[in-house]
């Protein structure tokens, strides 16, 4: 048996993310373990998608988290990491300075990916692994600044498609009708067979509604289910959502457009319920690593 641990590093609109992974080889068999995740609320986003350029606070933060998260994956000894920006610094026009600034004071090497490429990451993470192949899926992904979806059928990724709207764009309204009537267009035109799809949602909000709906691990959450909690969080103000329900503040004000986000894919494409794995888009660079380590050795 032999015992990996690659490091994957999420920076989103709103969070990053350090997903330290054991991968453990024993013959043939090759599994996937988490190790620990640790989340910073830096939201980029409020930045990026305001003024398009990210402050110096909000940089000196990224800075101070590098550092970190560089120690701890000197600690575990990590054979590999791969460090992934997503919507916020794409759209960030001092994107190129910060990556050179966090390379040159942290030795953390951050690449700027598009949104094709998160679409890839998203599909690398393992999920069609689980799937029912005689079933189909749609596997959506909803982030600060962007959304990612995909179409599962007879266990191929049949189409992927990533779009501009996110829960810390909403919070700006930067996201219009027009923006919703891209995805709904996109829905609709999928080819979609073998009975009406389930969704599988991934992110932090989609877990803590799923939690706050009181499900089992392996149970889906139900439109019906979805559409009442996401009536019960709005009667709530920001402030109760953190006093009574127990939320932390950078989740209690994102949790609102991500559920309507969820239920409006839902409600385009007709489907009635939404499992939730414990999956993302690190999990996807943790997977890329390993395959790409392998295949050098």
């Amino acid at each position: 048996m032999k015992l990996l641990k690659f490091a994957a590093i999420d920076i989103g609109s709103n969070a990053v993310r350090l997903l330290l992974s054991n991968v453990v080889e024993n013959g043939d068999s090759v599994v996937f373990r988490k190790s620990s995740l640790i989340r910073m609320p830096i939201r980029l986003g409020e930045d990026a998608f305001e003024t398009g350029i990210i402050s110096e606070a909000r940089i000196q933060k990224l800075i101070k988290t590098m550092i970190a998260y560089r120690n701890l994956m000197e600690v575990e000894d990590v054979v590999a990491y791969r460090a992934c920006a997503t919507s916020a610094m794409r759209e960030a026009l001092n994107a190129p300075e910060i990556v050179e600034r966090v390379s040159r004071q942290t030795g953390v090497n951050i690449e700027v990916i598009n949104g094709r490429q998160e679409a890839e990451i998203v599909y690398s993470n393992g999920i069609a692994e689980t799937l029912d192949s005689s079933k189909p899926f749609i596997y959506v992904d909803v982030g600060g600044g962007s959304t990612e979806i995909s179409l599962f059928q007879n266990g191929q990724n049949i189409a992927s498609q990533s779009f501009d709207i996110g829960t810390i764009r909403m919070l700006k309204e930067k996201v219009g009708k027009s923006e919703f009537d891209l995805i709904k267009k996109w829905l609709k035109n999928l080819k979609i067979t073998g009975g009406k799809p389930k969704i599988i949602g991934s992110g932090g909000n989609i877990n803590k509604l799923y939690r706050l709906a009181g499900k089992v691990e392996g149970r889906p959450l139900s439109f019906a289910e979805l559409q009442k909690l996401f009536a019960q969080l709005k009667s709530y103000t920001f402030e109760e959502r953190i006093s009574i329900l127990g939320m932390n503040p950078d989740r209690a004000d994102v949790i609102i457009p991500a559920a309507r986000i969820y239920l409006k894919t839902m409600e385009w494409t007709g489907a009635s319920k939404i499992l939730v794995p414990t999956i993302g888009v690190s999990d996807g660079i943790v997977r890329m690593l390993y395959k790409n380590y392998r295949s050098r050795s």
